[in-house]
């Protein structure tokens, strides 16, 4: 195995190009297999676990679901609330910045792009709620795309472009997920459900942080600063394709169906094929079955 870690580093070495010394030794960043492993059993999770579950009863997880969900919304918000304070503070150029450019400020950036990465594992959960509720149409193409080329892709991210205009996206990204986490974990409780208001801009927001992402990431192109071109490219061509899945998905679920659908599930964060519903348990109201995408 260790004769494996080393050629496969060192093939990604020649591939990419030295990594960023900064994160060496950090947590799951020095070798790629175990994020691939971890992708490979995620993925077969999602092979095995309906099988597994087809003659079982659904599990409620109703304790364990806002715990979960509300722990992913102080993650989130510590995640924004620390990018946006020291990108303010650290003077960080909103239409280019480079990784190696504000010393002190880019030590702060990474820490907290680590923890964004390692959210990205812990959101793997999502779906392990879904297979042990057996709500088994919220896994698609979309669900598994997203989760599963997420922490692929921030582990490349980690190793080579751990700062600098790499903030941007993990930002808007992170804002999202406070408000939709904190969503499903407070619709978790049945007495706060009246009070929830904001899950009808969820879907909106996060089809507007892709596309504010993008306009953000072309800047580096238009005002280069020293940020690799070939990163800039890489997100542009990955945000394209979020923007083409969810637009899809939102048209399919709020524009190509009769007013039933909407009333049963829509929520303004996802919908029924494609988000997720781990904040309501298959006993509850239809009206409560709320699902997102993300």
């Amino acid at each position: 195995m260790e004769t494996f870690n080393h050629n496969l580093n060192a093939y990604i070495d020649s591939w990419m190009g030295p990594r960023d010394s900064r994160v060496r030794g950090w947590l799951l960043l020095d070798n790629y297999p175990p994020t691939f492993a971890l992708t490979v059993m995620y993925l077969l999770m999602v092979w095995m676990g309906p099988r597994y579950m087809k003659n079982r009863q659904p599990i409620s997880c109703r304790g364990l679901l806002v715990v979960y969900n509300l722990g992913l919304t102080l993650l989130s918000l510590y995640m924004f609330y620390e990018l946006v304070t020291t990108v303010w503070q650290g003077g960080y150029n909103f239409f280019c910045q480079d990784t190696h450019s504000a010393r002190e400020t880019d030590h702060k950036i990474i820490r907290v792009l680590w923890w964004y990465y390692f959210s990205k594992l812990i959101e793997f959960m999502d779906t392990l709620f879904f297979i042990l509720r057996k709500n088994n149409h919220q896994i698609t193409f979309l669900h598994i795309y997203h989760h599963a080329s997420m922490l692929n892709i921030w582990w490349f991210v980690m190793n080579w472009v751990p700062c600098g205009h790499s903030y941007f996206g993990a930002t808007l990204n992170s804002f999202i997920h406070v408000l939709m986490y904190s969503y499903y974990g407070l619709s978790s409780i049945p007495a706060m459900r009246p009070y929830l208001w904001w899950k009808k801009y969820i879907t909106q927001g996060q089809l507007i942080q892709f596309v504010v992402t993008m306009a953000q990431t072309s800047c580096a192109w238009v005002w280069p600063c020293g940020f690799p071109m070939g990163w800039v490219y890489f997100q542009l061509s990955y945000i394209v394709t979020l923007i083409f899945l969810f637009s899809n998905f939102y048209v399919k679920t709020y524009k190509g169906h009769g007013g039933s659908l909407k009333k049963d599930y829509q929520n303004g964060s996802a919908a029924t094929k494609n988000g997720h519903m781990n904040g309501v348990g298959p006993t509850d109201s239809k009206s409560y079955r709320k699902l997102r995408a993300d």
